[in-house]
């Protein structure tokens, strides 16, 4: 499936990807923002991830894109649907490289993504988090549409310190109506 926004692509990874996602996500600003990104990003890491992403997909365990420029097929970084067993619910993860952030453009793919989710997969709820430190995502996540939903204390550890979570989401209907059909 490749997704299109006005600016973006969302499309499968190739292993072609792997040089410039080991570039972007061994940056230790885009490892540190990120719940399972590690830094350093060891050699064959980004290789090994979009094989173990396509056993995944392949399972129907995980959807994940690849983020590229529509323009000049630039690769941005990435963002994934992980549905729950019940199909009904979805976890949204995004990550987008250091040279691309405050561009609107993880909005735009998380906007996108969430359109699918809801028009095509069906999905009636999906739901993220993020550090609490990491109010630029929070507010990607706001701009999407989604709404928050409250905090959880701890419940994570990053390069062994405890890391408060913030809680969004947004279900179907509210998506329809927060989010106008034609807008994405």
């Amino acid at each position: 499936m490749i997704l299109q926004t006005e600016r973006l692509q969302l499309r499968p990874f190739n292993l072609s990807d792997a040089p410039d996602f080991q570039r972007l996500a061994g940056d230790k600003d885009v490892a540190s923002t990120t719940l399972s990104i590690e830094h350093p990003y060891e050699d064959g890491l980004a290789e090994q991830w979009i094989r173990s992403s396509r056993i995944k997909s392949a399972a129907g365990d995980l959807i994940t894109f690849a983020i590229t420029l529509l323009t000049d097929c630039s690769f941005l970084g990435s963002i994934s649907l992980h549905p729950n067993d019940s199909r009904k619910q979805s976890e949204i993860s995004y990550w987008i490289g250091k040279p691309y952030w405050n561009q609107g453009y993880a909005t735009e793919a998380v906007a996108g993504v969430l359109s699918y989710a809801f028009n095509n997969l069906k999905f009636e709820r999906v739901y993220a988090a993020h550090f609490t430190r990491n109010i630029a995502s929070g507010r990607v996540m706001q701009k999407a549409g989604m709404l928050y939903e409250g905090s959880q204390l701890g419940p994570t550890i990053k390069w062994g310190v405890l890391e408060n979570l913030e809680l969004y989401g947004i279900s179907r209907h509210q998506f329809g109506v927060i989010v106008p059909p034609n807008s994405v």
